[in-house]
C-alpha cells in the first residue's frame, strides 16, 4: 500500500507530498495521522524550507467526507483533535513553509494550505472554502487563517458564499500570494530568493508573531469543534451530504 505522505528532504529543502492521488489527496483519519507524523518529523530537520504540495490532479479536495461517514472507529471529536494538532504543527512549524496549489484547494484542503507562510497556486488552480454547501462551518482552522488573510468581514462574506474561486480571484482579495504558469519553478524562485537571505532572522520574526497568535488558532480550532458538532446534527447539514452523495444541489430549509 503507497504512503499517503511522502516526506524529502533535498538540497536544504524538505518536501511532503500529500499522496492519495486516487482519492483527489482527500484528507480520511489514516492521512491526517500520517501527515501529523511528517510534520513531527520536519519540524525536528535541520532545513529551513518547508514545501507542501499534492500528487495527482490536484492540491487536496479536502476531507474525505464518505469515508469519514462510514468511520465508526474514530470519534468525531478525535478527527477533529487531530485535524487541530496537524494545522496547528504547520502553523508552529520552525521553518518557513511554502503550500504549492494545482488543480483544486477545497475545505480541509484549503485550510490546511492556508496554515503555510506562502500560498503559490498555478493559474488554472481553483480553491473553495465550501462547506457552507453540506451545512458546516469551516474547519482546520479555516475561519483563523481566513481572518488573517482577508480581514474579517471579507472572511466571513467569503465563508457564506462558499464559492470556487479561480487563482486569479483568490489571489486578488489576498487568498494567496502568488499565481504562476510554472508551479515548480514560482516555488524553486521563492526557495532561492529566502535562502539569499538570513533565513534564521525569518523564522525568528515567524515565531514571534505565531507566538502572539497561537492561542487564538487554538480557541478558533475549540470553537470550529463545538460549532461543527451542533452543524452535524442539522436537518440542512443531512440535506446537504445526501445531494452530495447524490449529486445534485441541495435544498436546505435553515434547520
Amino acid at each position: 500500500m503507497a504512503e499517503t505522505v511522502l516526506l524529502e528532504q533535498k538540497e536544504g529543502v524538505i518536501t511532503l507530498t500529500l499522496n492519495r492521488p486516487e482519492a483527489y489527496n482527500s484528507l480520511d483519519v489514516p492521512m491526517l495521522k500520517s501527515l501529523l507524523e511528517a510534520l513531527s518529523k520536519a519540524a525536528q530537520m535541520e532545513e529551513n524550507i518547508l514545501i507542501l504540495k499534492g500528487s495527482g490532479k490536484g492540491f487536496s479536495a479536502g476531507g474525505d467526507i464518505k469515508s469519514m461517514l462510514s468511520s465508526f472507529d474514530t470519534p468525531f471529536e478525535s478527527i477533529m483533535e487531530i485535524i487541530g494538532q496537524v494545522v496547528t504543527a504547520l502553523y508552529e512549524m520552525p521553518k518557513l513553509t511554502i503550500s504549492a496549489i494545482h488543480g483544486a484547494a477545497a475545505g480541509l484542503g484549503l485550510s490546511v494550505a492556508l496554515a503555510c507562510d506562502y500560498v503559490i497556486a498555478e493559474k488554472n488552480a481553483k480553491v473553495a472554502m465550501n462547506f457552507i454547501g453540506i451545512g458546516l462551518v469551516p474547519d482546520g482552522g479555516g475561519h483563523f487563517f481566513m481572518q488573517q488573510r482577508l480581514g474579517e468581514k471579507k472572511a466571513r462574506t467569503t465563508i457564506w458564499e462558499g464559492k470556487t474561486l479561480a487563482a486569479d480571484e483568490a489571489y486578488s482579495i489576498g487568498m494567496i500570494d502568488e499565481i504562476t504558469d510554472d508551479l515548480a519553478g514560482a516555488v524553486q524562485a521563492k526557495v532561492t530568493e529566502w535562502t539569499a537571505k538570513p533565513v534564521q532572522a525569518m523564522i525568528a520574526t515567524k515565531l514571534i508573531y505565531v507566538s502572539s497568535q497561537i492561542e487564538q488558532l487554538k480557541k478558533t480550532l475549540e470553537l470550529e469543534t463545538m460549532y461543527q458538532g451542533k452543524m452535524r446534527k442539522t436537518a440542512d447539514h443531512q440535506e446537504g451530504i445526501r445531494a452530495f452523495l447524490e449529486k445534485r444541489n441541495p435544498n436546505f430549509q435553515g434547520k
